[in-house]
């Protein structure tokens, strides 16, 4: 048995609402809800650029709220290990027509921003995003929460350690849950001390960021020391190379059975949103998760 899931079944899933700017609170905790991520790259490491287009962009995203997202996450820049950083410049020309397009057709669904930069996050939620998906744990800008903070969006802090290019030589750990839920909690003072409401905050494991893969597959066994931050929780193992250690070498568009079983795992195990890129298929599986820990 994994480990944390016996801890994981002797505690009811938390219950949070979390405010955004000029809608309802996001529920969490009735359901796991299904993140769908739209990458507006030239290389994304997931899908191989197919969403570059502005207007494929918009248009997959109203498919994948057809096909059971909740929730969309725009980005404009890749932070696969080994990325170059992008100028603010060209990540808002890349994001910013996806948002707008979203933001007018998407309905109840909100829309988040995947970015580290303050300046896109002031110009996103301008454009109706109401959260803020911050890989850098707060640690690229120094901007960056003062602005989550002005804009009252919802703000994802995810684990990570260095720059996409050097992430990998911080993965040294001795207790690699325990060392991430401690980052964690630091990224989140950082948050609040700038401005940010605490109850605005959802935090994330950071599978796959300066973790090797044996790293990713323990704090994701061990989830449930992320729950002693009492914030909701997003898992995002979707297509990611960590899932080769267990099925073997595989393009990232055929991992989709492997990020499955991760999803079914995260919400076994408490967490609130799972970031996926193939929402249909992934919402079922959810789905199912859901009703089985519903029965236990």
């Amino acid at each position: 048995m994994l480990r944390g899931l016996s801890s994981f079944n002797l505690i009811p899933r938390t219950h949070y609402s979390v405010p955004l700017p000029g809608r309802a609170p996001l529920a969490l905790g009735e359901r796991t809800l299904v993140m769908g991520i739209i990458n507006v790259t030239p290389d994304s490491f997931a899908d191989g650029g197919l969403r570059f287009d502005p207007h494929r962009a918009v248009d997959d995203g109203l498919r994948m709220i057809e096909d059971g997202a909740d929730i969309l996450d725009v980005g404009g820049e890749s932070t696969r290990p080994g990325a170059e950083s992008l100028s603010e410049d060209e990540e808002l020309r890349r994001v910013l027509p996806v948002l707008e397009g979203l933001t007018a057709a998407a309905g109840n669904v909100p829309v988040s921003i995947d970015t580290y930069k303050a300046r896109v996050v002031l110009e996103a939620v301008a454009r109706g995003a109401v959260m803020v998906n911050d890989v850098s744990a707060l640690q690229y800008d120094p901007d960056l929460a003062a602005a989550v903070a002005e804009t009252g969006a919802a703000l994802v802090v995810m684990h990570n350690r260095g720059r996409s290019q050097e992430m990998y030589r911080e993965a040294t750990y001795q207790d690699v849950a325990g060392e991430t839920a401690t980052e964690v909690r630091a990224a989140m003072e950082r948050a609040v001390q700038a401005g940010v409401r605490r109850e605005s905050i959802i935090v994330d494991p950071g599978l796959g960021f300066a973790k090797r893969a044996e790293h990713s597959y323990t704090v994701l066994a061990d989830l449930h020391r992320l729950r002693a931050l009492d914030r909701p929780i997003l898992c995002g193992p979707s297509r990611k190379s960590f899932l080769t250690l267990a099925t073997g070498t595989r393009a990232p568009s055929e991992r989709d059975w492997g990020t499955a079983a991760a999803v079914a795992i995260s919400v076994q195990l408490g967490a609130h949103i799972v970031r996926v890129h193939a929402v249909k298929e992934l919402a079922d599986v959810v789905r199912v998760a859901d009703k089985i820990v519903a029965s236990r």
